[in-house]
């Protein structure tokens, strides 16, 4: 089995259109009002959002980008005038992550983990 696709909700699909697109994902699906995808830059995963009268309460979804340059799409995006809550921070798990939320409150983290995302020190055998 393979994760493919991921869909997230969205007040306005217009604008996390234009959010998405400035992270560097490639729409491929446009089905305005409700509906958009986008494909992965690496990878064969897509990636979608569609609209709903209300997002989920409490945390919600939280969605991870692995990037191999994280610093550098990080301040590329900071150019841009998109909003980080934690800037590239290297967490306990061995990954560096930075956090954002989409223009609808979905948290996002940009993150590099290299190896250690699916095998670090402490995975079971």
């Amino acid at each position: 089995m393979n994760l493919n696709q991921v869909t997230i909700p969205s007040l306005d699909v217009s604008t996390s259109i234009l959010f998405y697109k400035k992270l560097g994902l490639h729409l491929i699906v446009e089905a305005l009002p409700h509906y958009a995808r986008f494909e992965c830059v690496k990878g064969d995963a897509t990636f979608s959002i569609h609209l709903v009268d209300t997002l989920p309460e409490n945390n919600g979804t939280s969605v991870y980008f692995e990037t191999e340059i994280l610093d550098e799409e990080v301040k590329r995006l900071i150019d841009e005038g998109i909003h980080f809550e934690l800037l590239p921070t290297d967490q306990r798990w061995l990954w560096r992550e930075a956090r954002l939320k989409d223009p609808s409150g979905n948290q996002i983290i940009l993150y590099f983990a290299g190896d250690n995302r699916k095998n670090p020190p402490w995975r079971i055998n």
